[in-house]
C-alpha cells in the first residue's frame, strides 16, 4: 500500500518551525499540505521547503480540508497529521504498521487508552478530556457493535484507506469530521485499530475549537448520524 500524508494548517508557523525537520518524510510515499487561509508565513515556510501546499479557497472548516485531502491524495491511505504541537510526528510511522498488521480500516492515534498522554493529563481540571470521553462513550453505545471499545473516536491524528473515505461521503464541516468518521465507520462495521499516543502542548498560537461551540456542534453530528 502507499500512503500520503496530509498535513493540515491554519497559522501554525510557530509549531510548524519546531517539528518540520522531525516529521519522517521517508515513512510515506508523498506528503502535502491543505492550508486554510494562513497569514502568518506558514505558507511560506512550506514552500521554501518544498513541500506542496494546497490552499483552501472558498471551503473552509477542518471538514473540508479533509474532503480536499482526499481529492488530492495518491496513495492507498491517507494519513493526517496537524504540526501544533499535539501530536507526535514520530508516531506517523506506526499508522503504517498498523494498518498492515492488523487488517485496519482506520488507525487512531489514542490520547485515552492505557499508555497514552492527553495534554489535560498534568492538570486537576480536565473539562476538554472529561467531554471527549463523553462523546466518545456515546459514540460507542450508539454505533459500535465491534466488541471493542474505541477509546478516542474524536482524535484527528488518524489513518484511513482512502477508497473508504470516499465511500463514507461525509458532509460534517468543522471539527466534527473526525467524530462523523468513527461513527460511519462503526455503522459499516469497519475495523478500527487504536495506538497509544503522548500528546504533548501546543506549540504557539492558538486553538480554533472553543469548549462550547465545539460540544454543541459534536452534539448536533451525534443527532445528525442517530436520524440519519
Amino acid at each position: 500500500m502507499k500512503y500520503s500524508l496530509v498535513i493540515l494548517t491554519y497559522n501554525e508557523i510557530d509549531g510548524v518551525t519546531a517539528l518540520l525537520d522531525k516529521i519522517p518524510y521517508q515513512a510515506v510515499d508523498e506528503v502535502f499540505v491543505v492550508d486554510g487561509g494562513s497569514t502568518d508565513g506558514t505558507i511560506e515556510l512550506f514552500k521554501r521547503h518544498t513541500i506542496r501546499v494546497i490552499e483552501q479557497q472558498s471551503r473552509k472548516g477542518r471538514g473540508e480540508a479533509f474532503r480536499i485531502a482526499a481529492e488530492h491524495a495518491t496513495g492507498d491511505v491517507m494519513i493526517v497529521f496537524s504540526p501544533d504541537g499535539n501530536e507526535d510526528p514520530n508516531d506517523i510511522p506506526k499508522f503504517k504498521h498498523y494498518m498492515e498488521t492488523t487488517g485496519a480500516d482506520v488507525v487512531i492515534a489514542s490520547r485515552m487508552m492505557p499508555g497514552a498522554h492527553n495534554e489535560e493529563d498534568n492538570s486537576w481540571w480536565r473539562i476538554r478530556k472529561w467531554a471527549n470521553n463523553v462523546f466518545n462513550w456515546l459514540a460507542n453505545i450508539c454505533f459500535n457493535r465491534s466488541g471493542t471499545y474505541v477509546t478516542d473516536s474524536i482524535n484527528g491524528f488518524r489513518a484511513i484507506k482512502l477508497d473508504l473515505f470516499k465511500r463514507l461521503q461525509q458532509d460534517a464541516v468543522g471539527y466534527t469530521i473526525e467524530y462523523q468518521m468513527t461513527m460511519r465507520c462503526f455503522k459499516a462495521k469497519k475495523k478500527i485499530v487504536e495506538f497509544p499516543t503522548y500528546e504533548s502542548a501546543r506549540i504557539g498560537g492558538e486553538s480554533y475549537a472553543k469548549s462550547i461551540p465545539t460540544g454543541i456542534a459534536f452534539l448536533k453530528c451525534l443527532w445528525h448520524e442517530l436520524v440519519g
